[in-house]
């Protein structure tokens, strides 16, 4: 493993971005959205997923010169994203709801036509830290089917919540509907090992700890139709909300094999706590609930959010922390992008 400056990293970042035609403030955006992602152990979804977005830019599945559009109305606003990167809609959505909170007590975000969003979690932390509560989730092509299906059926559809948390960190919670993120299993088949049992499918519904043949089947949802049923709740709010002509056209509902898709739906959901009940009153029962689950568990009691906000806290004292591996990589992309890794 080795340690990365986390200003050097992020320059370098852009700057890969940049290359792609991608606007320098955008691409900067973009950039410490990735590696805060990484920061706060997000792995699946940090510096990892930089070649695959560098991809879909210059394939154009990523539109490096959206123009992005918002149709505002009371309580609400549909952002049309025109292809851009996620992390470039997805930090427009915040900006958007949190201004519009201060007319309204809460605000839905319809996200048009984006490219992955990467860690979601990011963004319900972005809208804690301004004290703000957050749900937001992402439509994929479909990735998930139960043992037996001929195909996948609807998309894994992460979901993500942020709440702040009178003197600690936010709660931060963050998943994707399938009992692993579709990452998990690219890093696998990135390194050649096995997945665990129980994580996927292969094309003909068997179950597979082989990830090539996962990454050609499907997942499988956490918690069987439990997992199912939230993922329709996100078809709902994230695709039916977001619906667009663009919706419908076969070549966004494949998932490519580098991992990155363009051109999905989204939703990001924001209230003003305070406009609900007063601060004090909130703070005593938020305290209430979560002194009452920490003396339950004990040690074994950590909130949501806590351990990444430990591991960030630690990057920014040591730097970030990169596998060889993955350093390879980032090095192999900056060569063929003519911008040096950082040493």
């Amino acid at each position: 493993m080795t340690n990365h400056s986390i200003a050097t990293l992020t320059d370098w970042s852009a700057q890969i971005l940049a290359s792609c035609q991608v606007p320098a403030e955008d691409a900067l955006q973009a950039a410490q959205l990735l590696v805060r992602s990484e920061l706060r152990g997000y792995a699946t979804h940090g510096m990892a997923r930089l070649p695959s977005y560098v991809e879909r830019l210059l394939a154009k599945d990523f539109n490096p010169s959206a123009l992005l559009r918002q149709r505002e109305f009371p309580g609400g606003v549909v952002l049309d994203a025109d292809g851009a990167m996620g992390q470039i809609a997805g930090a427009r959505a915040v900006r958007l709801a949190l201004q519009g909170l201060e007319r309204s007590a809460s605000v839905l975000v319809a996200i048009q036509s984006c490219g992955h969003m990467g860690a979601l979690g990011v963004y319900a932390l972005l809208a804690a830290e301004a004290g703000a509560m957050c749900l937001l989730g992402q439509r994929t092509p479909p990735l998930l089917a139960m043992e037996g299906f001929t195909g996948a059926a609807i998309g894994h559809n992460p979901i993500a919540f942020g709440c702040p948390a009178p003197g600690g960190p936010p709660i931060v919670f963050d998943i994707a509907c399938s009992v692993a993120a579709r990452g998990h299993v690219l890093v696998a088949a990135r390194e050649g090992r096995d997945i665990p049992a129980g994580w996927a499918l292969d094309s003909q519904g068997r179950p597979t700890t082989d990830p090539q043949a996962a990454l050609a089947g499907a997942l499988l949802p956490m918690g069987g139709h439990k997992g199912i049923g939230i993922a329709m709740v996100v078809e709902c709010l994230a695709g039916a909300l977001a619906a667009s002509a663009a919706s419908f056209a076969p070549q966004w509902q494949q998932v490519p094999t580098s991992g990155a898709v363009g051109r999905q739906s989204a939703f990001l959901w924001m209230l003003r706590p305070q406009a609900f009940a007063p601060q004090p009153l909130r703070d005593d029962y938020m305290r209430l609930w979560i002194d009452h689950y920490r003396a339950c568990g004990g040690a074994h009691a950590r909130l949501p959010g806590q351990r990444a906000a430990e591991q960030e806290q630690r990057a920014q004292r040591m730097g970030i922390e990169l596998p060889e591996r993955l350093v390879h990589q980032l090095r192999a992309l900056g060569t063929s992008r003519q911008r040096a890794f950082p040493a």
